[in-house]
């Protein structure tokens, strides 16, 4: 299934020389993974604090789309410059759902849009991921099946973002959004699941 994951090749090809370029500096792989967690840390903290501005919410498609380079970026200086780590592998999957946390869960404290809901979907997201790496585990690879993967949770909630800033959609419709989000992030987890069991040959 198609997800916006899919164009993660096309998107290194266009940070590979920003990566060289890092590495010739002395930056490590885990260096910007956790650059990446400190960024979104401050992106969430400028939504709790201040849930009434459009600033934060303004700006947060620019921290998303910084935070997914950054995670292309450290991917490939550890498989292409030799600087993988066990370390790396625990940094990478356990601040991808910390950032996550951090950055949609204070979309709960904006005024219109339904706090279960944010709360649901990241709640969801985290069990999204998990299925992902619990693959491994079974003797699969891990998965990134959508229909809504991380990306795809980055470019909706940017999406929500711009929408609250701009004010031109009724904040019923983005509770309605959220809804069928939630619905997406659970077909998701079953996907997920099914791909894994099957490539671990449980499946037919």
């Amino acid at each position: 299934m198609i997800t916006i994951y899919d164009l993660k090749p096309r998107f290194q090809n266009l940070l590979r020389p920003l990566c060289a370029k890092l590495v010739s500096i002395g930056i490590t792989a885990n260096q910007v993974t956790i650059f990446a967690a400190i960024l979104s840390a401050v992106g969430g903290a400028a939504i709790l604090f201040n849930p009434t501005s459009p600033v934060p919410l303004f700006l947060l498609p620019v921290l998303l789309f910084i935070r997914m380079a950054l995670n292309a970026i450290d991917g490939m200086m550890a498989r292409e410059f030799n600087q993988k780590s066990n370390l790396g592998a625990i940094l990478n999957e356990l601040t991808d759902v910390i950032a996550d946390v951090l950055l949609y869960l204070p979309f709960a404290l904006i005024p219109g849009i339904n706090a279960y809901l944010i709360v649901a979907l990241v709640m969801l997201g985290i069990m999204v991921e998990m299925i992902g790496v619990v693959s491994i585990q079974i003797g699969a690879s891990r998965r990134y099946d959508g229909p809504f993967g991380k990306s795809d949770r980055a470019f909706a909630f940017g999406f929500v973002a711009v929408v609250l800033v701009l004010g031109f959609v009724p904040v019923l419709w983005l509770n309605i959004l959220l809804a069928a989000l939630v619905a997406l992030s659970c077909y998701t987890i079953f996907n997920r699941a099914k791909q894994a069991l099957k490539e671990a040959g449980d499946l037919s």
